[in-house]
């Protein structure tokens, strides 16, 4: 009996994977994240909301990806001792060995364009210098995908229906919110839901303000000071926005178009002239 279809390189054999890389040698990597969102939603919040976009291209663009990595980049969310808990992180200089030992790992077996996707936002602070390794040292093609999130949800908007103060694409409001719903109904819990604000930390004082999660202070009316903040010091409940305005329908329609949105930048990517040359294709991470 042969074996099932999958796009999943887990759920595939290693002739399998050869031979889909006489015809496409781009391949998706899905980077996950295991933290504190707010308690009506779970701990893989990013990590599902990935795998979703990613299951929801990989057959429209014929495109294979990895298993993907449920840990990423979230030291300030691990919070105060207990205040986390389950919330698990990479430092950033473990987190862009294990990029580059991947993308490496890829390479070496043909794949000449390696495309991370991750939905969650911190994964991609760390990751530039690791990107151009890959590039520098192979002259593969090596991106970081971000699905839509934060302040870059364009390709869901019209899904959205919270104002701008609302901030929609948030961390487990009104987007995350659907997203696990879509995904698993059974990991929800909206008894445990309450809509929530930002606000600058405490410790600097009233002359600062903070308006979603991004890295930034607003001062003198200015939004260009990045401070390095932990989450639970502009966030009292790991919930930035309305997830009242959630749905399951919203969550299906989000992986929808995200995949579709996916799955045409991956054909605009297999068809980059690339290839690496085979002395380049070394993977010296053994030991």
């Amino acid at each position: 009996m042969a074996r099932r279809k999958s796009w999943n390189t887990a759920d595939m054999s290693y002739d399998e994977v050869a031979e889909l890389l006489k015809e496409n040698d781009t391949v998706m990597i899905p980077m996950g994240s295991n933290e504190k969102h707010g308690a009506h939603i779970i701990l893989a919040t990013d990590t599902v909301t990935t795998m979703g976009v990613v299951e929801a291209a990989a057959p429209l663009a014929k495109t294979a990806y990895t298993p993907i990595i449920p840990v990423g980049y979230s030291p300030h969310h691990m919070g105060r001792v207990g205040e986390g808990a389950g919330t698990m992180t990479f430092s950033g200089a473990t987190y862009r060995q294990m990029v580059y030992e991947l993308g490496m790992s890829m390479i070496y077996h043909g794949f000449n364009k390696i495309v991370f996707v991750s939905h969650h936002g911190s994964n991609s602070k760390v990751v530039d210098d690791v990107l151009r390794r890959l590039r520098y040292e192979t002259g593969c093609f090596a991106c970081w995908y971000k699905t839509p999130t934060e302040r870059d949800y364009t390709i869901v908007g019209d899904i959205m229906e919270g104002p701008a103060e609302e901030t929609p694409g948030w961390h487990a409001g009104e987007m995350e919110t659907s997203t696990v719903w879509a995904w698993d109904e059974t990991l929800m819990d909206m008894d445990k839901a309450k809509q929530d604000r930002t606000h600058a930390p405490a410790w600097m004082g009233p002359k600062f303000k903070k308006k979603d999660g991004a890295p930034t202070v607003e001062f003198m009316g200015a939004e260009n000071i990045i401070v390095p903040m932990e989450h639970h010091e502009y966030s009292d409940s790991a919930t930035i926005g309305n997830p009242f305005r959630g749905s399951k329908d919203k969550g299906e329609r989000y992986f929808k178009q995200s995949g579709e949105a996916l799955a045409a930048f991956l054909e605009e990517v297999k068809n980059f002239d690339i290839e690496v040359p085979l002395e380049k294709r070394q993977f010296t991470s053994r030991a």
